[in-house]
């Protein structure tokens, strides 16, 4: 199959001056998700889209393709889908979109291999990573203070509720066809693809950074030079 890798990696970010290219174990965050992608069984080609010629030119020199994104799509409350549908315009025809946050640097090869094999295995047309809902007892603060994923005046043990799930917002993949269907990553016959709890940390705020550096020490993942 023909799969192809999407990486956005706009240039403005609030929480982190050009967060996509912060320090992250001594190289750009955005390398950690672009090794991920060569490590991978089943991508053949990389794209990174960015309006930021600095990230163009990095992602070049690690030898991805690169699509410039216009600034009007690449603002602080612009969806990933616009993104999305301009790099489609752009690209020969494929089976697969596999979709990485560069934000969400806690996760391997092995973790876009099950997804990608899920879709694939499953005859999906959409999945996404996600990761087990545990010890989660979720409150909504509107219109009124009310529990969500247990009944509180019955309360539920721990494991009564454990059959959920979070989308950790780390990978998804989907059919391209389907996408300009629906306009949306996740369409058609969705599935997911589970990873450890510890993956679902995300980069917006100078501790989550921190947080994830500690974590990617510890569990022993790397970056290929």
């Amino acid at each position: 199959m023909n799969i192809t890798a999407f990486i956005p990696a706009r240039g403005g970010s609030k929480g982190i001056h050009k967060k996509n290219i912060v320090d992250f174990h001594g190289y750009p965050l955005l390398k950690h998700t672009i090794d991920v992608c060569k490590k991978s069984k089943f991508i053949n080609k990389i794209y990174v889209s960015s309006d930021d010629l600095e990230i163009l030119n990095l992602a070049r020199g690690y030898g991805v393709n690169t699509i410039k994104r216009p600034p009007e799509i690449s603002q602080d409350d612009s969806p990933t889908e616009e993104a999305i549908g301009h790099f489609l315009k752009f690209i020969e025809k494929v089976d697969l979109i596999v979709f990485l946050q560069v934000t969400s640097p806690l996760r391997d090869s092995k973790d876009v291999d099950n997804l990608i094999e899920k879709v694939i295995t499953d005859k999906l047309d959409s999945a996404f990573t996600a990761c087990p809902l545990e010890d989660f007892f979720i409150w909504s603060l509107k219109p009124t203070l009310k529990s969500l994923n247990y009944d509180y005046i019955n309360r539920q043990r721990r494991q009564d509720i454990s059959d959920q799930i979070v989308e950790n917002g780390s990978i998804y993949c989907f059919k391209p066809e389907k996408f300009k269907k629906f306009n949306n990553r996740l369409c058609g016959k969705i599935g997911f693809s589970l990873m450890d709890s510890w993956k679902m940390f995300e980069i917006d705020t100078e501790e989550d950074l921190e947080i994830c550096k500690f974590l990617y020490n510890l569990k022993g993942l790397n970056c290929e030079q």
